[in-house]
């Protein structure tokens, strides 16, 4: 134990996970340090960020968008960087010990790829970074012995679980899933869905492209690939089920048939803070369950329509290679356009599997290839959009 606080370095700190890693950090008494800070392009609230916290760095990643900000008010002891390649100067700082990494997409694989490469715990928010590179993350971190904490809420559910046995012992992992805004809705309803539909998210308050990726459930089919690599289990290991209240955040099944899950309410700051404090449990500032109402929880297995993305998913988890970057990189160009009213709601998981369908196959690529797919696979989904 020491008295020295534990020094937080937030990748995607406007975002919403990196919001809530803030607050979870104003709320430590000390025991928690934000010295590093990074934004792309929001950078009036990562300047307001830079007031409140004094990091030792902030990092914007555009530095078009770093040149027409003005900086003047910014703490003379917060130094500013610009461009994508300063990440990794801000990841390697021996003062970092614990890199949150929260930026969205496939652009947060590099951060994670440069945190792990120095040796850093990496508490994971960007589930890209194993969809897209799972084997080849998972053995750097072996290889400079990092550590990987997840974030998700299912995956640190699972982590949690799994402190109950052994595991040899464990039979299966149970993700769950909220279902969306649109679980019971009808096909005919579901091709008039708008933007506006898609963002209403019943439980969770997440980023637009997350919020997407729970309505189409594409987002529980990148967790079961992420679950795939970062708790070294087989496809067939990996169930997901309904559960429309999201308390229940995922279940650990043993080989005796005990279930071991873990609960709370739908609030991101409780896996934040057991992912900085770990192995310890502190006092924290989620919001608690109350157990002096009565409530229910509702478990249902997805229907035909909602398997279709979750189809895709177990088939990239047992696939693996390059199969995993272009299903992500596919999937997020569909929902841009999407979100840009380029593409309609319905043709979002089509246009992915279409994609994936279509890409040259390799079992064992490089991080440069990996990359290279990855802008090949955009490319393609603009190209479908536009025929």
């Amino acid at each position: 134990m020491t008295d020295r606080p534990t020094r937080v370095a937030i990748l995607g700190s406007t975002g919403s996970i990196g919001r809530n890693t803030l607050e979870v950090i104003a709320a430590s008494r000390g025991r928690l340090e934000a010295v590093a800070l990074s934004a792309h392009r929001n950078t009036k609230l990562l300047a307001s960020q830079a007031r409140e916290f004094r990091p030792r760095r902030i990092v914007v990643t555009d530095p078009d968008a770093a040149s027409a900000q003005d900086w003047s008010s910014l703490p003379r002891e917060v130094e500013l960087l610009t461009g994508p390649e300063a990440v990794r100067t801000l990841v390697t700082d021996d003062e970092v010990d614990i890199v949150v990494s929260a930026i969205v997409g496939s652009a947060g694989l590099l951060g994670t790829w440069a945190a792990l490469e120095g040796g850093k715990t990496v508490a994971l928010a960007n589930k890209e970074s194993l969809v897209m590179g799972g084997p080849l993350v998972t053995q750097l971190a072996r290889d400079r012995h990092a550590q990987i904490l997840p974030v998700d809420s299912e995956h640190s559910a699972v982590f949690q679980a799994l402190a109950a046995g052994r595991r040899s012992e464990v039979r299966r992992v149970v993700l769950t899933a909220s279902g969306g805004p649109f679980r019971t809705y009808s096909s005919e309803q579901l091709a008039d869905v708008t933007i506006e539909d898609a963002l209403s998210h019943p439980t969770w308050s997440m980023g637009p492209k997350i919020t997407v990726d729970s309505a189409t459930l594409m987002n529980k089919a990148l967790e079961v690939i992420e679950a795939r690599w970062l708790f070294d289990l087989q496809p067939e290991q990996i169930s997901v089920v309904i559960h429309p209240q999201s308390i229940v955040h995922s279940m650990v099944e043993y080989i005796d048939g005990s279930i071991v899950a873990q609960l709370s309410p739908p609030d991101m700051k409780l896996q934040i803070q057991y992912a900085l404090t770990w192995p310890e449990r502190r006092e924290g500032v989620t919001t608690r369950l109350d157990w002096s109402r009565a409530w229910h929880l509702d478990f249902e297995p997805p229907d035909r329509r909602q398997s279709e993305a979750l189809e895709l998913g177990l088939q990239v988890a047992r696939d693996g290679g390059t199969a995993g970057a272009v299903l992500n990189a596919a999937n997020e160009a569909a929902v841009a356009a999407f979100l840009a009213g380029e593409l309609g709601f319905t043709q979002i998981v089509p246009a992915t599997r279409a994609v994936l369908a279509n890409h040259e196959f390799d079992p064992s690529p490089s991080l440069e290839l990996l990359f290279e797919l990855d802008r090949w696979a955009r490319q393609e989904v603009t190209r479908w959009v536009c025929t």
